[in-house]
């Protein structure tokens, strides 16, 4: 057990899945993209190719996450869950629905998406265990986006007042996805 009520997902091993080291190289990100590109049409993320999903879908986000995740964690340069949140690719995502701050803001919302499915990835219950795993991985929190780490007040007010609901369903859902693909691929 973890501290709070999940289980310490992120801190065993996952057959030949880890935490810690990226080791993903532009040869094997390539190859992984390409896997995807070469599947038959309806086997391809849906977030732009109906109008169920457009750029402002939770769902397409969603599908997107399970079709990489499937892919990403059969090559075998690709071990670190760390690493896949990093290289997930999040340009498309109109988030703006789902931001209900309006001013301006330090963080933009695909940067605290990442750190907060790091968090759900190692089955955190609170921001604390998060902000002392980015201070021991300067590399993650750059790769993240983040010169500093940010303070726990932040994250949490990011997660509890800025994310809607649904959004945190979305991260939530993504997390279990991610960690069904990891299951499968060892």
């Amino acid at each position: 057990m973890r501290d709070g009520s999940k289980r310490n997902r992120g801190n065993r091993q996952r057959g030949r899945i880890s935490s810690g080291v990226m080791a993903s190289t532009q040869t094997s990100r390539r190859d992984v993209f390409r896997r995807i590109a070469q599947r038959r049409p309806f086997e391809w993320p849906a977030y732009d190719s109906t109008p169920f999903y457009d750029c402002q879908s939770l769902g397409g986000l969603e599908q997107d996450v399970r079709t990489l995740a499937g892919v990403w964690f059969e090559h075998d340069a690709h071990t670190s869950v760390d690493e896949f949140v990093c290289q997930l690719p999040l340009a498309y995502v109109g988030f703006a629905p789902h931001d209900r701050y309006t001013g301006a803001t330090r963080y933009g919302m695909a940067q605290l998406l990442r750190v907060f499915l790091v968090k759900e990835l190692h089955g955190w219950d609170y921001e604390t265990a998060l902000i002392e795993y980015l201070k021991r991985r300067p590399s993650l929190r750059r790769n993240l986006g983040f010169e500093t780490v940010p303070d726990q007040s932040t994250l949490w007010r990011s997660w509890h007042h800025r994310f809607t609901a649904d959004l945190r369903e979305t991260v939530d859902k993504a997390a279990r996805l991610i960690l069904i693909r990891i299951h499968r691929s060892s």
